[in-house]
C-alpha cells in the first residue's frame, strides 16, 4: 500500500534520490545549479543518459506525489480505469472543491451541492478507495490550500490537475499543474514528461510594509513578464527579500505565476516555511530539511550573480513596491494602485468606477495572515460606524483556515461589515457563482483577490470586469464601493458624514499563535485492500460516462480536411471548453462536448462559437454541432489558433472534446504548454505555422491536406497544402514538439493507448 501522507520517511527518501542523482548530474554538467535545476533533475528517471538541454529536451521524471480535483479527477480516474491497474503507483489524493456553487451561503451551499453532485462524489469516493487515494470530501477546501497544510514540503515534486497547483511552491515544493493524462501515467506507473523549462529569477531585495502585500509582488511579476512571458519556464524567487515573505505569502505568489505560463514558480527552503511546517503538525519534518538545506536553494555562485545563470532576472526591492491592481480581462494589465484613478477618469478605457461585488479568499489569497490583515481593515471601518458599501464575499480556501478565523475572531470582523463567508470551495473564482444581480446585460466592475480574471471566468457574463488586488486593498475598496478609490491616500465618510482615512494593516502574524484548528474532518484513508470495490456508472448517467480507449492512427496522410474554426485573439481553454453551468457534465465527454469552441471568436464571422457547415453551406451553427455533423459523414477536421493558444486552465476537456468530435489536428501560432501537452496526449497534431503570418492564409473554404505523416520526425517540419475553393493552391511547413516517444501516442492514437499494446 502506497503511505499517502507526507512521513519523515518518504522526506528522507525523497532527500536521499536527489542527492544520488545530483552526484550524477553535476559530474555530467560540471556547472553551479539553480534551485529548479536540483529538484527536477534530482527527480530524473534516468540521470545517466537523460538528456539535459534546457527549452529541448523532454526530461523523464518521477514525481513524488499526485493531486487531482473533482472535476479533472473524474476524467483522471476514468482514464486510470483503462489502464487495468489495481493500485495507484505514487502517493495521490483527491480533492472535492471545484463543483461547489456559491449562491447564498457556505452551509447551505455546501448541503445543495452534496445533493445535487451526489452521483460525482459517490464515484469519486469509491474510486479513491478502490485505488488507493487519499479522499477530500466537499468542504475539507481547495485543493491547493489543503495540499499546503498536508502534503507540500521543500524539494517534493508533485504535479496536480489544476493550473494553479505551483502554489504549494510556498513551502518550496516543485509543483506543476498538468492536464489529466500527465497524472494518469505517473498513477500508472510512468515517468512523468515535461520539456525541460527555461530559467527566470526573480531577484528580491527589502522588505515590505504598510499596505503592501504578497499579493503585489505577483501583480508585478505579471506586468514585467506578461501573460505568455514566462512559457516553458520556471520562476524562481530569491534574494535576501525572498527570506523576509511568510511561507503563506509566498504560496500567493508562486500560485498566480500560473497567470505568467511558467512551468512552476518556486522559494528555497526557509525559516518562515520552517514555521508554516511546525503550524500544520508538520514539525517532525523540520529537521530533515534543515539537514538538506543544500539541496533546497540555489547553489551560492548562482545567488550571487543570478544574471550568468538565468535566462532572465527581474529585480524587485519590496521596501519600494506600491500595491498593484491588474485587470480587466487579463492578469498582466498591470498598475500601481495610485494610477488607477487617472485610468478610471478616462473614458477611453471604459472603466466602470462603481464596484458591483468584492470578493476575498480563493486558494491564491485565504491565508491566516491575509485574513488577519482584511479583518483589520474591517475593524477600522467598524469603529468608523461603517460597513461595506457593496456585495462582500469571503471565501475560506480551507476548512482549517475557516475554522482557525472562526476561533480567533477574523470571520466575525469580517461579518460586521457585513461580509459573507462562502463555502470553503473554488466557487467565484472558476465560475461557480450564481450571481443574483443579471449581471449579464450589463457592464460591471468587480473586484476580487483571486487569480485569473478572463472575461466569463467568475459569473460567466463578458461583460463583468475583474480587478485583482490584495484582500486587504479589495477590502478597503469593498468599503468605498469605487475603482478609484485609493486608500494610501483618499479618505472615507464615516456614520456621521466626517471623512476619516484607514491606516494601513499592522503586520500580521503568519500562523496562528495557538496553531491551527483542524474544524471538521472530512479526510477518508483508503481502505488496505479495495478490491473488492466495485465502481457504478450508470449507463443512463448525464453525469458520467465510461471512456473507451481513442482508435489509433490508420497510417494515411489526412487529406481534404475543412477548418472548423480559425479562433481570433485570445483563446483561452475557458473559450474551448468554458465551465460554469457545463462544470456538471465534466465526467460525461459526449454530454460536455456540445460546448466546444462556445466561447472561442471565429475569425471567418466574427462571431464567439459559431460557423459554417461547408458540407450543407449552412451559417451560424453552433461548432460542436458542424463537428458532428463532419464526424457523421466520417469527415476528419482541423482547428486553427491564434497565439498562445490554450492559455488558462489546465482544462484537459480542451483537447478531450476535439479528439472526441472528429479533430485530427489543432494549428496555431503558438500553444500555451499545458494544452499543447494535452493534445499530444490525446493523439492529436500540434502545429504551429513556421511563419505565424501564414495564419492569413488561412480561409473560411479552404480544404487541408497534411502530407507526409508517415515519415514525421523530431524537428521535422510538416507539410500542409491548401486547396482554395477558387483553384489555387498553396503549400506551408508546420513546425511541432514531438520528440521520438510522443510520436508514438500520435501513433497509436493516445498516451494512455501505450498500455492496451
Amino acid at each position: 500500500m502506497v503511505a499517502i501522507e507526507s512521513t519523515p520517511e518518504m522526506t528522507a527518501a525523497v532527500y536521499a534520490t536527489m542527492a544520488r542523482n545530483l552526484a550524477v548530474v553535476r559530474r555530467r554538467l560540471d556547472r553551479p545549479l539553480t534551485l529548479a535545476d536540483k529538484i527536477l533533475l534530482g527527480h530524473l528517471d534516468d540521470p545517466e543518459h537523460q538528456e539535459i538541454e534546457p527549452g529541448k529536451s523532454y526530461l523523464q521524471l518521477r514525481p513524488d506525489r499526485v493531486v487531482l480535483q473533482d472535476v479533472l479527477g473524474q476524467t483522471g480516474l476514468l482514464q486510470f480505469m483503462q489502464t487495468r491497474r489495481e493500485k495507484v503507483a505514487v502517493p495521490a489524493t483527491i480533492h472535492c472543491d471545484h463543483l461547489i456553487q456559491a449562491r447564498l451561503e457556505g452551509a447551505s451551499d455546501l448541503r445543495e451541492s452534496l445533493a445535487e453532485n451526489k452521483e460525482v462524489y459517490d464515484f469519486l469516493r469509491s474510486a479513491a478507495a478502490k485505488y488507493g487515494l487519499g479522499f477530500w470530501g466537499p468542504g475539507a477546501g481547495i485543493i491547493h490550500q489543503v495540499v499546503l497544510e498536508n502534503y507540500a514540503f521543500p524539494g517534493e515534486l508533485i504535479i496536480g490537475t489544476d493550473s494553479h497547483t505551483p502554489n504549494a511552491g510556498g513551502l518550496g515544493a516543485c509543483a506543476v499543474g498538468v492536464g489529466g493524462a500527465d497524472a494518469v501515467e505517473v498513477i500508472a506507473g510512468l515517468p512523468w514528461e515535461v520539456l525541460y523549462p527555461r530559467h527566470i529569477a526573480v531577484y528580491l531585495t527589502g522588505s515590505m510594509s504598510g499596505w503592501t502585500a504578497p499579493k503585489d509582488v505577483i501583480l508585478y511579476v505579471a506586468g514585467q513578464l506578461t501573460v505568455s512571458g514566462a512559457t516553458n519556464a520556471i520562476v524562481e524567487y530569491i534574494g535576501p527579500g525572498a527570506r523576509t515573505i511568510s511561507a503563506t505569502g509566498k504560496a500567493t505568489i508562486t500560485n498566480m505565476g500560473a497567470e505568467l505560463g511558467a512551468t512552476t514558480s518556486i522559494f528555497p527552503a526557509d525559516e518562515r516555511m520552517a514555521k508554516y511546517l511546525r503550524a500544520t503538525g508538520k514539525a517532525v519534518l523540520v529537521p530533515l530539511v534543515e539537514q538538506n538545506h543544500h539541496l533546497l536553494e540555489p547553489d551560492k555562485e548562482v545567488e550571487a550573480d543570478p544574471g550568468k545563470y538565468y535566462d532572465r532576472v527581474v529585480e524587485l526591492d519590496l521596501s519600494r513596491l506600491e500595491p498593484y491592481v491588474v485587470g480587466p480581462h487579463s492578469p498582466d494589465r498591470a498598475r500601481p494602485i495610485s494610477r488607477l484613478a487617472a485610468e478610471v477618469a478616462d473614458a477611453k478605457n471604459g472603466f466602470i468606477d462603481e464596484i458591483s461585488t468584492a470578493l476575498i479568499g480563493s486558494c491564491t489569497n485565504s491565508s491566516y495572515e491575509d485574513m488577519s490583515r482584511a479583518a483589520d481593515v474591517a475593524e477600522q471601518a467598524k469603529a468608523h460606524g461603517v460597513k461595506a458599501a457593496v456585495p462582500f464575499l469571503i471565501t475560506p480556501g480551507s476548512e482549517q483556515v475557516r475554522a482557525t478565523i472562526e476561533r480567533d475572531g477574523q470571520m466575525q470582523s469580517l461579518k460586521d461589515i457585513n461580509g459573507t463567508v462562502l463555502a470553503n470551495a473554488c466557487g467565484p473564482c472558476i465560475g461557480q457563482w450564481r450571481r443574483s444581480v443579471a449581471a449579464d446585460a450589463v457592464p460591471n466592475t468587480i473586484v476580487t483577490s483571486y487569480n485569473r480574471n478572463f472575461p466569463r471566468r467568475n459569473d460567466g457574463s463578458p461583460t463583468t470586469m475583474n480587478f485583482i488586488g490584495s484582500p486587504e486593498i479589495v477590502t478597503a475598496l469593498a468599503l468605498a464601493k469605487r475603482l478609484s478609490f485609493n486608500p494610501l491616500t483618499d479618505a472615507l465618510s464615516d456614520a456621521e458624514g466626517k471623512p476619516f482615512r484607514l491606516e494601513s494593516p499592522s503586520p500580521a502574524p503568519e500562523v496562528p499563535a495557538r496553531d491551527f484548528d483542524r474544524g471538521q474532518a472530512t479526510y477518508i484513508t483508503p481502505p488496505e485492500d479495495g478490491s473488492s470495490i466495485t465502481l457504478q456508472v450508470d449507463s443512463k448517467s448525464e453525469r458520467l460516462q465510461l471512456m473507451e480507449p481513442w482508435p489509433a492512427w490508420d497510417g494515411r496522410d489526412f487529406a481534404d480536411m475543412p477548418v472548423l474554426i480559425k479562433t481570433q485573439g485570445k483563446t483561452t481553454t475557458d473559450h474551448i471548453s468554458p465551465a460554469g453551468p457545463w462544470l456538471r457534465y465534466r465526467g460525461h465527454l459526449d454530454k460536455f462536448s456540445d460546448n466546444m469552441f462556445m466561447g472561442a471568436t471565429n475569425a471567418f464571422n466574427g462571431e464567439a462559437g459559431t460557423g459554417i457547415n461547408v458540407l450543407t453551406g449552412e451559417k451560424g451553427q453552433a461548432i460542436s454541432k458542424i463537428a458532428r455533423d463532419y464526424k457523421a459523414h466520417a469527415v476528419k477536421w482541423v482547428a486553427v489558433g491564434d497565439d498562445n493558444y490554450g492559455e488558462g486552465s489546465s482544462r484537459e476537456h480542451a483537447a478531450l472534446s476535439p479528439r472526441l468530435l472528429g479533430g485530427v489536428a489543432v494549428i496555431a501560432r503558438s500553444f500555451a504548454r499545458i494544452h499543447e501537452s494535452n493534445l499530444k496526449k490525446q493523439g492529436l497534431l500540434a502545429l504551429t505555422f513556421q511563419n505565424p503570418a501564414d495564419y492569413d492564409r488561412i480561409r473560411a473554404d479552404d480544404r487541408l491536406s497534411l502530407v507526409g505523416l508517415t515519415e514525421m520526425a523530431p524537428g521535422q517540419p510538416v507539410e500542409c497544402r491548401i486547396n482554395h475553393s477558387d483553384g489555387t493552391s498553396e503549400t506551408l511547413r508546420l513546425n511541432h514538439t514531438f520528440s521520438a516517444s510522443q510520436l508514438e501516442w500520435f501513433r497509436k492514437g493516445s498516451a494512455l493507448n501505450l498500455f492496451h499494446h
